[in-house]
């Protein structure tokens, strides 16, 4: 078994986690350009952040950082992506980071912390332009960071045809606001377009459409009964989704088991045709543009922070990602990264004492053996040794002047 057929699970339930965190507004995300960021940072752990990241990851750590790795050096062709570590010179880095660091993929960039004209270069070239600037903003204080690109653009094998928004039924909020939506081709060739009536366990009856793009991504968008939670909805697309890549069945309805007439989800008619019973699917297309907070606990990147990088100094966790999904094919890329900022350090108190001669004083000039001052322990050696040569009362000062002093007798 490879450490790359044990995520998929893994990444679902990492998924539930991130959609749950950012609530039901529209957006989009990309639950596993997060979850690489903790599998590669894992081996860094230690104690309760290991804990920790097991069970956000759903896996132990090694298991994880391995399928990391193995996604890195083997990338799908449809999927760009790209991982990087950089860091600040003089960053206050420990041994054990240094060590975790030396044992990151290979594939996993590593050098010197660029600006933000860098990171935001970064973030262009590895989204194929789609992501224009780094989530997180360079500052003065900023040491440490590590981050994860995904992209892919695609195109449908077979484009979807047009309809008017009216087709999304009465019931629709939507129909009045749009003027045309999505539909499947209507006739016999469907290719690379699947849609049917699913049954399933998070979510109940749901409308599910596959559109798969040329090279082997597959899109699912499934639609649950108004009331049923988000989650429930994104959870049931994720095991569809899954089942249908690894050719696992998936419980489903024929149409001729549905009722006559208008649902919540679907309209069901008669009609006179060769062609046997089947489904047909209208959806709108849609784009999003979106940047999460990841700083969430139970987003995991707290230990990651810990992990990386000890003590108290300040760090942020963020994604930036977009999807645009239309007629022709589907485009869709993100960025995520951590990061960590050097603390402002108080400055520590301490007490000076300015030592002022403002008015008449003493001096004496004592001879001494070597260049030291005399210590009691010190037998005398010489006459000379601690004798008072010269003494003085200033009570006349003068004004100081850039004279080079007097010479040296030696």
């Amino acid at each position: 078994m490879t450490a790359t057929s044990v995520i998929s699970d893994c990444v679902a339930a990492y998924a539930s986690r991130l959609h749950a965190a950012i609530g039901v507004r529209h957006h989009v995300a990309s639950p596993l350009g997060a979850w690489l960021l903790l599998a590669l940072a894992g081996p860094a752990s230690k104690g309760a952040d290991r804990v920790s990241l097991t069970e956000v990851l759903g896996c132990d750590v090694d298991i994880a950082a391995g399928a990391a790795a193995e996604l890195l050096a083997s990338p799908h062709p449809l999927v760009a992506s790209a991982a990087a570590v950089w860091t600040a010179r003089q960053a206050p880095l420990s041994e054990d980071f240094l060590h975790w660091r030396e044992n990151l993929p290979l594939e996993v960039t590593s050098g010197d912390l660029p600006g933000q004209a860098g990171l935001d270069s970064w973030a262009r070239e590895h989204t194929f332009g789609l992501i224009d600037a780094f989530p997180l903003r360079w500052t003065p204080g900023l040491y440490l960071v590590l981050a994860s690109a995904l992209a892919t653009k695609v195109s449908w094998e077979v484009p979807f045809e047009l309809a008017p928004a009216t087709r999304l039924g009465e019931r629709s909020a939507w129909a009045a606001g749009l003027s045309r939506v999505l539909h499947t081709p209507d006739r016999e060739d469907q290719r690379g377009h699947r849609q049917f009536v699913a049954v399933t366990r998070a979510a109940g009856e749901v409308a599910v459409h596959m559109a798969t793009a040329a090279g082997g991504l597959l899109v699912v968008s499934v639609a649950a009964r108004p009331e049923v939670p988000a989650g429930r909805v994104l959870a049931a697309a994720h095991s569809i989704g899954s089942a249908a890549a690894l050719g696992t069945d998936i419980p489903h309805r024929e149409p001729a088991s549905l009722p006559l007439g208008e649902g919540p989800l679907w309209l069901v008619r008669e009609e006179t045709s060769s062609r046997p019973d089947g489904c047909t699917a209208v959806l709108p297309a849609w784009s999003a543009r979106s940047e999460h907070d990841l700083s969430d606990a139970a987003l995991g990147f707290t230990a990651v922070k810990n992990a990386l990088a000890s003590g108290p100094d300040p760090w942020d966790a963020r994604q930036a990602a977009m999807a645009r999904y239309s007629r022709t094919g589907f485009e869709a890329a993100a960025v995520t990264a951590v990061a960590v900022f050097a603390a402002m350090r108080q400055p520590r108190r301490r007490r000076v004492a300015e030592l002022r001669f403002g008015h008449p004083y003493a001096v004496v000039a004592v001879t001494t053996e070597g260049n030291g001052v005399p210590h009691p322990s010190h037998p005398r050696t010489s006459a000379w040794h601690g004798l008072p040569v010269f003494s003085a009362w200033v009570s006349e000062p003068e004004d100081a002047t850039a004279d080079s002093g007097p010479e040296s007798m030696q």
